[in-house]
């Protein structure tokens, strides 16, 4: 039975704790989707690379790769640099993902953005430092 394929990327940083940060939430993506098959891949600076996370999809029994990046907005890794990685053209969300000698559907996610969900995680951490006044 084929999934879908997950990849999250983080930008990467010298920091541990972004790494983990990316780490973690595609554990919590995997343990609560189980019908995802969920991977990282990071920029810069962390590992595994973008490539290599793919290159470890070619051995997924799935039948489509979603690229979704863990940013808030999208600036030159979002417009630029992450679509070349995978093979897009600037503006193209859509590609091919070479797998098992065929070829599956890639598609290439937006950054989180404005959402009410990130209203009420701002609020959630504003309400938690006021509560140590």
């Amino acid at each position: 039975m084929s999934k879908k394929g997950i990849l999250l990327v983080g930008h990467g940083s010298k920091l541990p704790y972004n790494k983990e940060l990316v780490e973690e939430t595609a554990g919590l993506i995997a343990r609560r989707y189980p019908d995802f098959i969920v991977k990282c891949g990071f920029m810069n600076m962390n590992s595994p690379s973008i490539e290599e996370s793919m290159n470890e999809f070619r051995n997924e029994p799935i039948d489509v790769l979603v690229v979704v990046p863990l940013f808030l907005a999208k600036g030159v890794h979002i417009l630029h640099d992450i679509p070349e990685i995978l093979g897009l053209s600037q503006g193209e969300t859509r590609g091919h993902f070479a797998l098992n000698g065929s070829s599956i559907p890639l598609l290439y996610a937006d950054p989180i953005g404005s959402d009410p969900l990130l209203a009420d995680l701002m609020v959630k951490n504003a309400e938690k430092v006021l509560s140590s006044l």
